[in-house]
């Protein structure tokens, strides 16, 4: 590919599930034998660089092998580089993203819990911008505004507003449009009251503001036990097992394929045949 497609996860709220969709969607990717850059935005916690440093570690101290993303650390000291001025972080990812959009398949950037000026030109480059929402109100709340007597959808919100900004000016620019998809993460197991209310404000706000909902991540231990080793379920076979299987982890699978084909891949194997298109 001459340019590759942008995957911009994000959400102003912090704790929403950000950098473990941004991990499992990497390694799916990676998976399907396509060429996937990284970008943490997050410039103090790292989260998704330090999954990735795990990685390389876990497979040489266990003679292993397994796909890894083409990392660009943005700053060698990314505390530093967020106390550094706007437009110092600016032009750092610019050169970051000009450097691996080359090269790779998709550029895969994972976005911070806040409202910043690299996270804003992150979104206004993306192809496809992926937003983790946990099964609540308050996650809700950086989306839409509701009335607190009848729970009507009054407007949309902060981050919709973020969204909305980047894909017009996407749309003037260049013609081309931006795919929002709102994945509704760590679902509870049971239904109850409060999610049909939240099902449908969501899909109220959908047809405002014009984003597809699709399934998250459910809050499964094996993704938060294979963290530390720098491994998903993508990963998991008879040569790379650092815990034992279970049908759990057959599920997680499944829902990770399930996620893939909600955001336009045919699954863990068809990432190939997508970038090539």
């Amino acid at each position: 590919m001459g340019q590759a497609s942008v995957i911009v996860v994000g959400n102003e709220k912090g704790g929403a599930g950000k950098s473990t969709l941004a991990i499992h969607i990497a390694t799916a990717l990676l998976h399907g034998k396509a060429k996937v850059a990284v970008l943490d935005l997050d410039l103090r916690q790292q989260t998704l660089g330090h999954f990735f440093a795990n990685r390389a570690a876990w497979l040489a101290a266990n003679a292993a092998e397994a796909p890894m993303p083409i990392e660009h650390a943005i700053s060698s000291a990314g505390d530093a580089l967020a106390k550094a001025p706007e437009a110092e972080q600016l032009a750092r990812f610019e050169a970051a993203f000009g450097e691996v959009s080359q090269t790779a398949d998709f550029v895969l950037i994972d976005t911070p819990g806040s409202d910043t000026a690299i996270s804003r030109a992150a979104h206004s480059r993306a192809d496809l911008i992926v937003t983790p929402m946990n099964d609540s109100f308050v996650d809700f709340d950086m989306l839409g505004v509701v009335d607190p007597v009848t729970l009507d959808l009054k407007r949309h919100s902060l981050y919709a507003e973020t969204v909305w900004s980047c894909r017009k000016q996407r749309a003037t620019a260049e013609r081309k449009q931006i795919d929002w998809v709102v994945l509704r993460n760590r679902l509870a197991p049971t239904e109850a009251r409060n999610r049909r209310r939240l099902d449908e404000r969501v899909e109220a706000l959908s047809k405002k503001v014009g984003f597809r909902v699709g399934p998250g991540l459910r809050d499964r231990v094996i993704y938060r036990e294979l963290f530390p080793f720098g491994l998903t379920v993508a990963d998991l076979s008879p040569a790379i097992r650092p815990v034992a299987m279970s049908l759990q982890h057959v599920a997680a699978r499944q829902e990770l394929r399930a996620l893939m084909v909600a955001l336009g891949f045919q699954g863990l194997d068809d990432a190939e045949r997508i970038a090539a298109e």
